[in-house]
């Protein structure tokens, strides 16, 4: 299975708060922060809640 990069490319301030949790979930705390998850269904549906906040790139 591949890897996703997960990049945070703004701020949670303004956002609600099932959005902040989502990032939090996802292991996100700062803007420029990235992280590395499997592609899985689940990972997929937080991105799409959070998709105007990060950036996704698949990696090998």
């Amino acid at each position: 299975m591949s890897n996703l990069r997960i990049t945070q490319k703004k701020s949670v301030i303004s956002e609600k708060q099932n959005q902040r949790d989502t990032l939090r979930t996802l292991g996100l705390k700062k803007i420029g922060q990235s992280v590395v998850r499997e592609d899985r269904p689940e990972v997929r549906g937080m991105i799409r809640t959070v998709a105007h906040l990060v950036t996704v790139e698949e990696v090998d």
